[in-house]
């Protein structure tokens, strides 16, 4: 694989991850678009570490609160102050749960450009139909209040471990559906994707260090990953202020349309 190919991937990777676009279905259909071997679901995976990382970097406040509140739990032996850390983590439990549910079927399915373009349109559709609701009073995800939201958010999460749904996406139309803003919603799931990233790397490692099912060297992966990681944290950046003020519909109608073209030419 060519080092350009290796910068297309990081560079998709970081901006896709956090645009509710789907990341994973952009890398699942570039290999037919460019025409080159694909270099397997570890190496996407890989360059989802690169946007984990701008996660971590980005949103350090908040897992630092996530990580108090965990101690303080622990200490006090009260779940009194500490919601941020229960929603997260019931949200990330149901999450797992289902992800494991269905991980049979996504193999199954596989990576079809077909499928891609099929959730691509039908899942925009959905998100620009959540972000028509107008919230008066949003949802603070730190407030207990935001419990069984935060279990709906999660499950809804596992559904991404389709190509074209969207992680982001589809968090994101829950939380609106669910009158959460669209500045929360995207907090809440952006740092919602740490545990699902790093769960699925420990749980690859073993292939990853024998080098299965990726035909990229080590010196490569680390170049995607570090565009993935720069990419990544502007994009976060920016897109938190962009949705703000322009919502969803531009990337509902962007997923529409990649969709139709798919289904057309692929």
């Amino acid at each position: 694989m060519s080092e350009l190919i290796i910068i297309i991937y990081g560079l998709i990777q970081g901006l896709a991850e956090f645009l509710p676009v789907s990341s994973s279905g952009h890398l699942a259909i570039l290999p037919s678009i460019i025409n080159f071997e694909d270099p397997g679901v570890i190496f996407d995976l890989l360059m989802h570490l690169g946007t984990a990382i701008a996660i971590v970097v980005y949103f350090h406040k908040e897992i630092k609160t996530i990580i108090v509140q965990f101690f303080l739990i622990i200490k006090n032996k009260s779940f009194k102050d500490s919601w941020f850390f229960i929603n997260f983590s019931f949200a990330t439990a149901f999450s797992v749960i289902f992800i494991l549910a269905l991980k049979g079927i996504s193999e199954k399915i596989g990576r079809t450009t077909d499928l891609i373009a099929i959730n691509l349109i039908v899942f925009g559709v959905i998100m620009w139909i959540s972000d028509l609701r107008r919230v008066d009073k949003s949802i603070k995800m730190d407030e207990s209040h935001g419990f069984k939201r935060a279990i709906l958010i999660g499950i809804a999460q596992a559904f991404a471990i389709f190509p074209g749904v969207s992680r982001s996406g589809i968090t994101l139309t829950t939380a609106r559906f669910l009158k959460i803003s669209r500045e929360e919603a995207s907090r809440f799931s952006f740092l919602m994707s740490l545990p699902i990233i790093f769960a699925s790397i420990v749980y690859k490692s073993p292939e990853i260090i024998r080098g299965e099912a990726t035909y990229v060297s080590l010196t490569d992966t680390l170049l995607g990953v570090s565009i993935s990681f720069v990419v990544g944290l502007l994009t976060i950046h920016f897109f938190l202020k962009f949705i703000k003020r322009i919502g969803l519909f531009p990337f509902a109608v962007y997923r529409v349309l990649l969709g139709i073209v798919l289904l057309l030419l692929y």
